[in-house]
């Protein structure tokens, strides 16, 4: 719990956190992490990028009663670094310019209109709510002092970060700028494991084809290179 002091005679606590759940199931937790950690990686070199998940962000000082706990945003222009809460005004008042937000059962839609109400009021500059039982992708880009909904998201390319999402029949697809899928850590690891293999397989080759030339009295230095 994070403490702010104005004056002596008036303390303003602002929560590090507003009781509710990360996720409601493993497919929303799924997504979560998914594009939290791949905007991670791909900001990883940057130190003035900042990547949260499930964060209170406290809008406005002496106002704890205003907050919201985006499913992952970013903002450009903070740096990394271990934060309880966002505190705009510790910011250099700088709001998180992307806004993602995952659908669960419990989700209203009450609820959700509150919330793109409050990201627009407060300066998101993108918004993306993915629901991942009907496979629908929802994006809102600021224009002016309002959000503009884009019609056919399919395909889409974020203005800041880059990205752009795919729809196909099943599932949603993020790529980076690179052409590289967003992959979860277990796709990772089999892929590392994968390639590991192939070098593996590609060295023991290299190995029997070079005793063989020497067999044959070749030079294999000469002919495939030194190891």
């Amino acid at each position: 719990m994070t403490i702010l002091t104005k004056k002596q005679s008036q303390t303003i606590i602002y929560p590090d956190s507003d009781g509710n759940r990360t996720a409601d199931n493993t497919e929303q937790f799924k997504w979560i992490v998914l594009i939290k950690e791949g905007l991670e990686a791909l900001f990883s070199k940057n130190p003035d990028v900042f990547v949260a998940g499930d964060l209170l962000w406290y809008p406005e000082e002496g106002k704890p009663h205003i907050r919201k706990a985006p499913d992952v945003f970013v903002v450009f222009g903070r740096p990394k670094g271990y934060r309880g809460s966002y505190k705009q005004w510790e910011e250099d008042n700088i709001p998180p310019q992307v806004v993602f937000e995952i659908n669960s059962p419990c989700n209203s839609h009450a609820e959700m209109l509150q919330k793109l109400i409050f990201y627009q009021n407060y300066g998101v500059q993108e918004y993306y709510f993915y629901d991942s039982d009907k496979n629908q992708l929802l994006v809102w880009i600021r224009e002016g002092e309002h959000f503009k909904e884009i019609e056919n998201p399919n395909e889409w390319q974020s203005p800041l970060l880059g990205i752009r999402f795919l729809l196909d029949e099943n599932t949603l697809h993020i790529y980076k700028p690179t052409g590289e899928r967003f992959a979860s850590y277990t796709e990772i690891t089999e892929e590392l494991e994968e390639t590991r293999e192939k070098l593996e397989k590609l060295a023991k080759e290299k190995e029997l084809l070079t005793q063989k030339l020497r067999e044959l009295g070749y030079n294999p230095d000469e002919i495939i290179g030194g190891t």
